[in-house]
């Protein structure tokens, strides 16, 4: 069992650690206060009532037995005149003096029942409760008894003091504790009433010094989202001189700072979004020479050498020089066919004189023929061109997307969809392969092909998404068209 509490003692103290760490400022310093208070009070309060309660419960016992001795000295002269009457009235009147007694009664040396206060029978449960001779106590030279016992009103005292040193018998008194404990129970409420006061008193006076401490604080806290919104020219006021003060100097630097450097990374990004795009302007007028050429002049000499083969062929009878000439013809007609993909790849035709809804549909085409077990699905949703730029920038794109999933996702099914709405053109590119980890992949530039994605959409003021899981990867482009093309 120790071991099991040491055990679970620890996760315990941390979660309510991480509770307390969870509540608010303001809510810990009126705890506080509240606490305190509360403790305070009614620690004096139960205090207070314990010696309240020793010391009245003492003097109720020195009361009962100065009263009964009283009344022992009182009845002696009467019990020896045979006055029965006026014992009983000394009983009742003693009875009606005293708010705390309860009975009183007197027995002779020979136990018997001389007068009571009883209406009836004296009950033998109270006459069996204390009886004389029992040396419990003593008060100078006298003997008497003194005990307790439980009844329906609460604890009640019994004395037993004799009469003339028991020669004409005793005297018995009871007193009830219950106007002590009203009395008690007065000065309890009175106490825990002083505590509630003093508690609401302790609350606002928390509730004023919260004040004093958070509103700087929050005041931070107000800077601090801000300063996130982007806004660089906020500031949090100083209003005191104490650390808060100082920490509120030390932000507004720092975002002084920051100011000044997102004003360097702005003019950076400025010329390095510049640069990024004279490159690949550049890239994409050599790629689209070098098609062209291919076009045009590798495509022409491959096509006469077809017309030459085919010459040959009929000029010679010679069955060995026909079957290595249709070979060459074979060859160079796959050659043929090779340069025009590769020509397409460099700079699809069809994306200047079609639009980029053809060009997808003939790269795909050619993409299932490379990638047979690939199921591709496209969907192109465009009823009229893009800007150019819009449309090469969104083919390199899903171009790259479909290589990277052929190549590294082991997938089965591929679906691209490219639509437009509300002055913006959307691609999405998923795939049912393994996924990768995004994050990682980014932050370590292992892959330059993501890099130049993100790049394309961006310097046409869009941006690039990628979300992926063991499920499979999707990509999102966003691009606007501008106000020319909406």
């Amino acid at each position: 069992m120790p071991f099991l509490l040491l055990y679970i003692l620890p996760g315990g103290l941390n979660r309510m650690w991480q509770i307390m760490n969870a509540v608010d400022i303001r809510l810990k310093i009126m705890g506080m206060v509240l606490g305190l208070t509360v403790t305070l009070g009614l620690s004096v309060t139960l205090q207070v009532r314990a010696i309240m309660t020793q010391a009245l419960i003492g003097e109720l016992d020195d009361r009962g037995y100065s009263v009964t001795s009283d009344l022992a000295a009182r009845s002696a002269m009467l019990i020896l005149e045979g006055n029965q009457f006026s014992l009983n009235y000394l009983l009742t009147q003693t009875l009606q003096n005293h708010p705390d007694i309860r009975y009183a009664f007197v027995v002779d040396e020979q136990d018997q029942v001389l007068a009571h206060t009883f209406e009836g029978k004296l009950p033998p449960d109270i006459f069996q409760a204390n009886q004389l001779p029992i040396p419990q106590a003593s008060a100078g030279d006298e003997l008497y008894s003194h005990v307790h016992y439980d009844t329906i009103e609460g604890v009640m005292h019994d004395f037993a003091v004799p009469i003339l040193q028991g020669q004409l018998g005793y005297i018995r008194m009871g007193l009830a504790e219950t106007r002590l404990h009203e009395t008690i129970d007065a000065t309890t409420r009175r106490m825990l009433g002083t505590t509630l006061a003093v508690s609401v008193a302790g609350i606002l006076g928390a509730l004023v010094l919260t004040w004093l401490i958070t509103r700087p604080i929050l005041d931070l806290v107000q800077a601090t989202a801000d300063l996130r919104g982007g806004n660089l020219r906020t500031r949090a006021p100083r209003r005191a001189d104490d650390e808060i003060g100082v920490l509120a100097d030390s932000f507004n630097a720092m975002v002084s700072e920051l100011e000044v450097s997102q004003q360097l990374v702005i003019e950076k990004e400025a010329a390095r979004t510049q640069l990024l795009s004279q490159i690949i302007r550049a890239q994409e007028e050599e790629r689209k020479r070098i098609a062209r050429e291919l076009h045009d002049g590798v495509g022409q000499a491959l096509t006469s050498m077809l017309v030459r083969t085919r010459l040959l062929n009929q000029a010679t009878s010679q069955a060995e020089m026909q079957t290595h000439a249709e070979e060459l013809r074979t060859e160079a007609a796959e050659t043929l066919a090779a340069v025009r993909l590769l020509s397409r790849e460099l700079r699809p035709s069809a994306l200047d004189d079609l639009g980029l809804t053809a060009a997808l549909d003939r790269y795909v085409g050619e993409f299932a023929t490379q990638y047979p077990d690939l199921t591709v699905d496209l969907h192109a949703q465009l009823a009229e061109r893009l800007p150019s730029d819009i449309e090469i920038t969104l083919y390199r794109i899903i171009q790259e997307a479909m290589t990277n999933t052929a190549r590294h996702s082991d997938a089965h099914t591929l679906s691209v969809l490219v639509s437009r709405r509300d002055g913006r053109v959307h691609v999405i590119v998923e795939d049912d392969g393994h996924g990768f980890d995004v994050e990682s992949t980014r932050r370590d530039g292992s892959s330059v092909g993501i890099h130049s994605m993100t790049e394309r959409a961006e310097l046409l003021g869009g941006h690039m998404a990628i979300e992926s899981s063991p499920s499979g990867t999707g990509v999102y482009i966003e691009i606007p068209l501008g106000e020319d093309s909406a």
